[in-house]
């Protein structure tokens, strides 16, 4: 009876073992995104700016990442998606026959010039930052913070009439400027 209950009791502990590592590690990859969010006041991004813009899309791995390195990386990735999808959201409404010369048109057509130019850029960046190259990046990622709020200038009274990836784009992008930047060393 004693071998018994003891050869029962060796799978119980590696099974708990297994399961305490496995919380500890989702534990520091939490902790990880919460350190990173918590240090970036100095560039006015709250803690809670900061998760809900890295954490927005539920199948994005915002508490995954394991140090705050993987944390830039998301940041990073996130902005260039986002720009993508913003991009995309404006060409799809421009018709590809739509010759219009309506001022919300034009700035339209003008905001996706801007993103037609940043998108590259930050496809660049993004891979920079995945391999720990933050210098140049944190630049492009501080000019791309300006694509959104040029394409709501150029819109004037029209800006309602920008999809709302534009405006998500805005706010990624002030997040992973800030996040790149925290991690920047000069």
């Amino acid at each position: 009876m004693a071998a018994r209950s003891s050869s029962l009791a060796l799978p119980a502990l590696l099974l708990l073992l297994l399961v305490s590592t496995g919380a500890g590690a989702a534990a520091e990859a939490s902790a990880a995104l919460d350190q990173v969010c918590g240090r970036l006041g100095s560039y006015y991004v709250t803690p809670a700016l900061c998760a809900s813009a890295l954490c927005a899309d539920p199948s994005a791995p915002c508490r995954a990442a394991r140090d705050a390195p993987a944390v830039a990386a998301l940041a990073a990735r996130l902005a260039a998606d986002n720009a993508t999808a913003a991009r995309d959201s404006i060409q799809a409404v421009l018709s590809p026959n739509s010759s219009s010369s309506t001022p919300a048109a034009a700035a339209a057509r003008s905001c996706l010039q801007l993103y037609a130019g940043a998108v590259p850029a930050l496809r660049w960046a993004a891979g920079a930052v995945a391999a720990g190259r933050y210098r140049g990046a944190r630049e492009v990622l501080q000019a791309a913070q300006y694509v959104a709020a040029g394409c709501e200038g150029m819109a004037g009274d029209a800006g309602d009439a920008l999809p709302r990836q534009n405006a998500g784009f805005g706010d990624m992008a002030f997040v992973a400027h800030a996040v790149v930047a925290s991690m920047a060393t000069d």
